[in-house]
C-alpha cells in the first residue's frame, strides 16, 4: 500500500498570512489571516504587510496543524512561496519555512506563485480536473496571463499583460468611481444592477495574445472628467452602469485574446485561475463561451482563487513528486522567471 504523503504549505506573497495540510491530494486545512490595516489606506503597504506576516505566521501554522490533527513530525515536506510578491511579505514566508525545514529535518519545496493559482485545480475536491494540455487564463491583481499548461512542471505563458493586470484596473477604477479598497469585488457587486451597454470605453488592440489595461483606466477618468463638469453627481447617480460597462469591457478584452488562443492552438480544456477568477461575470462569461466554443472549462472553488496555501501545497506535491527540493541557500524573489 503506497504510503499517504503530506505537505505543509505555506504562503506570504502579499498582505494574507496563510498555511494549509495536504494529504495526498485532499485538503485537510487551508487557514488565512487578513490584514485589514490596508484598507483605510487604499492598497497594501508593504512595511505594514510585512510586520502582520511576522505576527501572524506561527499562530497560523499552529492552527493549520491542529484543524487538520497532523503533528510537525508527521509532515513528509514544507513548501512555501518563493516569488512573485511584495519582498518584505516573501521574505518572511520564505525564512520561517527554512527554519522549520531545518529544525524539523523536512525536506523544502520553493513554489512559484503564478503556477500555484494553475495548479489548484488539482486539489481533489471530487469535481472534474483539467487535461493536459490546457490553456489557463491566470487573472490577478499583480498578473493577467495566458498560459499553456502541458504538465505541472510544463508552463509556458503564451500571452500577459504589457502594463496594468486585469485585478490592477478593477481596483483603480474603483478608486476613482470613489469605491473603498479593495474595490474590485465592490465592482462585481454592483455591476449586477446596472446596464453593462450603458457606456463605450476603450478597448485597445495589443499584439500576439497580450492585454493592455492601462488606456482602459485612462478612458473611464477622461469620460468621468467631462460628464462631471456638467453633472457633479453623475458618478453617485450612475454607479451600478458605470461598474456593468467597466466589468464588461474589461472581460470583453481577456475573452478576446482567450478566443484567440483557443483558436490558433486548437486546445479545448480551459481554465481561470488568480483572484480575479472569483469575479461573477468572469464565471458567468466562461460558461458562455465554453457553450459557444464548444470546449471543456474548469472554474475553482471561490477559496482556492485568492491567494491561499492550499495552492501552494499542492504545488509543491508536485514538485515533490519529482524530486525538485530546495535547500537552505534558497532566497525569496520579489520578481521571478515564470519557467523554474
Amino acid at each position: 500500500m503506497q504510503k499517504d504523503i503530506v505537505i505543509l504549505g505555506i504562503e506570504s506573497s502579499c498582505d494574507d498570512t496563510s498555511a494549509a495540510i495536504l494529504k495526498n491530494f485532499t485538503i485537510l486545512s487551508n487557514v488565512t489571516a487578513n490584514q485589514s490595516v490596508h484598507e483605510k489606506y487604499g492598497g497594501v503597504v508593504p512595511e505594514l504587510a510585512s510586520r502582520a506576516h511576522q505576527q501572524n505566521i506561527v499562530p497560523v501554522v499552529h492552527q493549520a496543524l491542529k484543524e487538520a490533527k497532523i503533528k510537525l513530525n508527521d509532515i513528509d515536506a514544507i513548501a512555501f512561496t518563493k516569488g512573485p510578491g511584495l519582498m518584505g511579505s516573501l521574505v518572511v514566508g520564505c525564512s520561517f519555512a527554512k527554519a522549520l525545514s531545518l529544525a524539523a529535518k523536512k525536506p523544502l519545496m520553493d513554489v512559484n506563485h503564478m503556477h500555484a493559482h494553475i495548479l489548484a485545480h488539482f486539489i481533489d475536491e471530487g469535481t472534474p480536473q483539467p487535461e493536459f494540455p490546457f490553456i489557463c487564463l491566470t487573472v490577478s491583481g499583480g498578473h493577467t496571463q495566458l498560459v499553456k499548461v502541458s504538465s505541472a512542471t510544463e508552463l509556458e505563458i503564451l500571452g500577459t499583460t504589457i502594463d496594468d493586470a486585469a485585478g490592477e484596473a478593477f481596483d483603480k477604477i474603483a478608486k476613482i468611481l470613489g469605491l473603498p479598497y479593495p474595490g474590485g469585488p465592490l465592482v462585481d457587486k454592483l455591476s449586477k444592477e446596472g446596464n453593462p451597454d450603458a457606456f463605450q470605453f476603450a478597448e485597445p488592440r495589443v499584439d500576439g495574445f497580450n492585454f493592455s489595461f492601462s488606456g482602459l483606466k485612462t478612458s473611464v477618468l477622461y469620460r468621468l472628467q467631462k460628464e462631471e463638469k456638467l453633472n457633479p453627481d453623475f458618478i453617485k447617480e450612475n454607479l451600478n452602469d458605470l461598474c456593468a460597462s467597466v466589468q464588461q469591457t474589461i472581460l470583453n478584452i481577456l475573452f478576446k485574446q482567450l478566443k484567440r488562443v483557443v483558436q490558433e492552438t486548437g486546445i479545448k480544456h480551459v481554465a481561470i485561475a488568480g483572484g480575479v477568477s472569483a469575479n461573477s461575470g468572469l464565471r458567468k462569461r466562461l460558461q458562455d463561451f465554453a457553450e459557444t466554443e464548444k470546449i471543456q472549462v474548469y472554474i475553482p472553488k471561490f477559496e482556492y482563487c485568492t491567494d491561499n496555501a492550499a495552492m501552494i501545497a499542492v504545488a509543491g506535491r508536485f514538485l515533490y513528486d519529482k524530486g525538485i527540493f530546495s535547500d537552505q541557500t534558497v532566497s525569496a524573489q520579489a520578481r521571478m522567471n515564470f519557467n523554474r
